[in-house]
């Protein structure tokens, strides 16, 4: 899964706030939370992050577009990613990354030889 990730400058917790920190925190900083509560579950479910960087300018795309980072996430199967992504146990921390994200995108991708 290629997830592109754009953070709102301060999280948004309207929609969660038993989520919310005691102060007010940027985006970056909750999405932080998000993966912190996230990774043992994406591990016990057999998934593993295989790369997360910073975005920056695009060298080939619409001009002012941005994307704050990227994620690479890798998973055994699509069966196991559903069973993942409606753990109770992993959406109780969903409200983080929603506060977290103005915007987003996930590609689902399939590895193909040459």
């Amino acid at each position: 899964m290629l997830n592109l990730l754009r953070y709102r400058a301060v999280a948004n917790y309207s929609l969660t706030p038993h989520l919310a920190p005691g102060t007010a925190i940027s985006g970056e900083a909750a999405y932080r939370l998000y993966m912190e509560h996230t990774m043992p579950h994406l591990e016990k479910s057999g998934g593993k992050l295989l790369f997360f960087g910073r975005g920056g300018p695009f060298l080939v795309g619409p001009e002012g577009e941005r994307w704050d980072a990227a994620m690479l996430v890798q998973q055994s199967s699509s069966a196991a990613f559903m069973e993942f992504a409606s753990n109770v146990e992993y959406l109780a921390g969903m409200g983080h990354r929603t506060a977290a994200l103005e915007d987003s995108r996930l590609l689902p991708l399939e590895e193909t030889a040459w």
